[in-house]
């Protein structure tokens, strides 16, 4: 077994980190995950939240959710219940949210299916296997006829999908305006 390159993830001592380059990019990488934390919590919880950051050079960072507004208002007044603008702020306001994670995750599982038909492709390559279209030329008449249905079959299951994805996106936009 070949030595590791790395020395992987390892416990941080809790102390001011002396490079200032080191402090910079840590600051920078910690500030990111906490706000995917905070990210999580609201979506799992259902919780407000409010975050302000000061970065080592003095430049001010925040996380609010739904808006800074509602949380300074919670914050000086618990007990009260927000307005009907800040409440329709903040419906907005997690409504955007969420289209943006369902967006997100789509993006992230077409980024796992190119993925892994990238990693197809190479084994395939390096099999000396040959694409279909490489060996098209050698189908029969009979071979030809059914990969054109299936081609036919695709392409109209594939326009069905594009026009649901479509009428999604139009009603989601329409009803969120």
């Amino acid at each position: 077994m070949e030595g590791k390159k790395t020395r992987g993830r390892q416990k941080i001592p809790m102390k001011k980190i002396e490079s200032e380059d080191d402090r910079y990019a840590t600051f920078s990488k910690r500030r990111s995950g906490l706000y995917k934390k905070a990210s999580e919590l609201v979506k799992l919880c259902d919780v407000d939240i409010g975050i302000v950051l000061f970065s080592p050079t003095d430049k001010p960072f925040s996380f609010f959710h739904p808006t800074a507004e509602a949380i300074i208002d919670r914050f000086f007044n618990p007990n009260t219940q927000l307005s009907e603008s800040n409440r329709l702020v903040a419906a907005h306001a997690r409504n955007k949210v969420d289209q943006l994670n369902n967006r997100r995750e789509v993006f992230d599982n077409i980024k796992e299916i190119t993925s892994a038909h990238a990693l197809l492709l190479d084994k395939m390559k390096e099999s000396g296997q040959k694409y279909w279209w490489e060996s098209i030329e050698q189908f029969n008449a009979d071979e030809v006829t059914k990969f054109e249905d299936w081609l036919s079959t695709s392409i109209f299951n594939m326009n069905n999908r594009l026009k649901q994805l479509e009428n999604e996106a139009s009603s989601s936009s329409s009803s969120s305006s």
